[in-house]
């Protein structure tokens, strides 16, 4: 499921997105339509056996599975949502992407010479999934 941040409605975890984009997997049911509908959320379908109508958030929610959710257990919603949240953040202050010449998408300074004293530290992302 993918999720398209535009006009934003608040929900009681927080900004909720005006759509959600689903792909046509028997998976989601009945179920996940009516609660996307629940929280003022449309719920939006591409062409069937279509997936580059959408590719960015193909790649994404590959990546988060990937990267993230193979790797943890989740336990509630709440949960869910703040490591999604964490995520999102890493994703695009922290985690090189080949495409951006293994840059981030948020721009970041890189000082081309450091000083000699300098040191390497690791900066702990994700509950130590990750590092920056």
């Amino acid at each position: 499921m993918g999720l398209a941040l535009q006009s934003k409605t608040n929900t009681e975890l927080g900004a909720a997105p005006r759509y959600a984009i689903l792909d046509r997997d028997g998976k989601y049911g009945c179920s996940v339509p009516e609660a996307l509908r629940s929280m003022c959320v449309k719920p939006v379908s591409p062409a069937s056996r279509s997936p580059w109508q959408n590719p960015y958030v193909e790649r994404f929610g590959g990546t988060l599975r990937r990267e993230l959710l193979d790797k943890i257990i989740v336990f509630n919603p709440t949960q869910l949502h703040r490591l999604i949240t964490q995520f999102v953040s890493y994703y695009h202050e922290d985690r090189c992407h080949l495409g951006l010449e293994k840059d981030t998408p948020e721009l970041r300074v890189v000082t081309p010479q450091p000083s000699p004293s300098a040191r390497v530290v690791a900066l702990p992302s994700l509950g130590g999934l990750q590092h920056r």
